[in-house]
């Protein structure tokens, strides 16, 4: 690996340890799906977030609510002490990608077969605490 690559790594990984996020791989809802929730609660606080996933009724609510408890609760391990009343967290970023797909073959009329896919996903969730820029006006 030459300098200027291992140098672009370390700058991505020291990035990576300033961000708080929650990754759940596998789950096996669909993404089409999955995306109708992460657009519910993209860019909102997070207790709103929380209680938006709470009361909804689509399946992957529940799921999506257990991943933004993860990312709260590693924000909460790295800045130990800090409570999310004083500090207002929101949804930064989230992001549902197509998983694995499993193929399963289902009996179809005058001896054919259709194929049906089984899709999963995998959801990425990243917190961060709202910057409040405060100006002087003279």
């Amino acid at each position: 690996m030459g300098a200027r690559k291992r140098e672009a790594a370390e700058k991505r990984k020291e990035l990576k340890k300033q961000q708080y996020f929650a990754v759940l791989r596998n789950c096996p809802t669909s993404p089409r799906k999955m995306r109708l929730v992460a657009d519910m609660i993209r860019g909102m606080e997070v207790n709103r977030a929380l209680d938006v996933l709470k009361f909804s009724t689509k399946e992957a609510s529940q799921r999506v609510e257990k991943l933004l408890m993860s990312a709260i609760a590693n924000w909460q391990a790295k800045n130990e002490g800090a409570r999310i009343e004083e500090n207002p967290l929101f949804v930064s970023r989230i992001m549902v990608d197509s998983g694995r797909i499993l193929k399963r073959l289902r009996p179809a009329p005058q001896g054919r077969a259709h194929r049906i896919r089984k899709r999963s996903n995998h959801v990425t969730i990243f917190v961060d605490q709202k910057n409040e820029v405060v100006e002087n006006v003279n």
